[in-house]
């Protein structure tokens, strides 16, 4: 039989790459024809999946967290002949968890060998690819202020240290939102444009579900002046979320949309697939079916709670405004 050809792309400084680095292209050469790229300062994600793809692979593998595989699968998108395979080597590694790819080398190489390419939605978010999310405000705030020692000793551990002192001093900001069909203004902390996302992304889990493949993007806008406050919402976004169900809080809004442009007054930080993105404005488009994955099996997936049947909840939002479109 012959073998399938792949190309493992590998950025070493990953959140927890480690040893792992090492043992990598052994353990995969015992399945698939390999070709290994290593990222540098240099060399990005994206060339080296560019590289691989000339080169005739037809998986290609990001070893890495978020940033890398949101990279590498920018090379990718629209190919008919090329597959993204994902094994999470990062800090928050949020796109494995919510394709269901397991968080272990060993369970993550069995869907590379075992799962099936699936058909998933992606977005451009201002130039950039976008696999997971696009964050404004406390979510980006909390990310890009993280050290990166921190990240690679505590893990994910290491946001919620830096975000509770953000908790400390929220400064909530005017914010634009305009769709295909509406321009929406109100006073948030944080925006969240998302395509997918964990459970543990609670400023993303305003809707009921987050689906990466129902061609469109889910938007989350959350408004808090307290710790307390905020605190409160988190908690009631993680258990909507784990739930299933659409969050009520008055402080919190969700839409879902194609395309979303977003301006805010002052300017926020910008974070894409984990990676700081500058300031806004943030435009996000979406592009329905585009990529490529290795997931794991449909019966071997985890099951989706039942979303509940809402489109979206703006009511409660302070200084909401509401303008259709002609």
């Amino acid at each position: 039989m012959t073998e399938r050809r792949a190309a493992l792309i590998v950025n070493p400084a990953a959140g927890h790459a480690g040893d792992s680095v090492e043992s990598l292209p052994a353990r995969l050469q015992r399945e698939f024809a390999l070709s290994v790229y290593e990222t540098s300062a240099e060399r990005s994600a994206a060339a080296c999946a560019e590289a691989a793809r000339r080169e005739g692979a037809s998986l290609v593998i990001a070893a890495g967290g978020d940033g890398t595989i949101s990279s590498v699968a920018s090379a990718l998108l629209g190919a008919a002949d090329a597959c993204l395979g994902i094994l999470p080597l990062g800090t928050a590694n949020s796109i494995a968890q919510s394709l269901g790819i397991p968080a272990d080398l060993e369970g993550a190489i069995d869907v590379l060998v075992h799962g099936e390419p699936t058909r998933i939605d992606a977005a451009r978010a201002s130039g950039k690819t976008m696999i997971l999310l696009s964050a404004v405000g406390l979510h980006a705030d909390t990310v890009g202020e993280t050290p990166q020692d921190e990240k690679q000793r505590w893990g994910v551990l290491a946001y919620i240290r830096t975000g509770m002192k953000k908790l400390m001093s929220l400064e909530p900001f005017a914010v634009e939102i305009e769709t295909e069909d509406q321009r929406i203004h109100c006073r948030a902390v944080a925006v969240t444009v998302a395509n997918m996302a964990p459970p543990r992304t609670v400023l993303a889990q305003g809707p009921p579900v987050l689906s990466p493949d129902d061609g469109r993007l889910d938007l989350t806008i959350v408004s808090a002046t307290t710790l307390v406050e905020a605190v409160a919402t988190g908690l009631h976004l993680l258990r909507t979320a784990i739930d299933g169900e659409p969050a009520e809080r008055d402080n919190i809004g969700f839409l879902a949309a194609r395309r979303v442009c977003i301006t805010t007054d002052p300017p926020q930080n910008v974070l894409i697939d984990g990676e700081e993105a500058g300031t806004t404005p943030l435009v996000v488009e979406c592009l329905p079916r585009a990529l490529t994955v290795m997931a794991p099996r449909r019966e071997e997936a985890r099951e989706a709670p039942p979303a509940a049947d809402v489109e979206g909840k703006l009511a409660g939002l302070p200084e909401l405004e509401v303008e259709p479109k002609r």
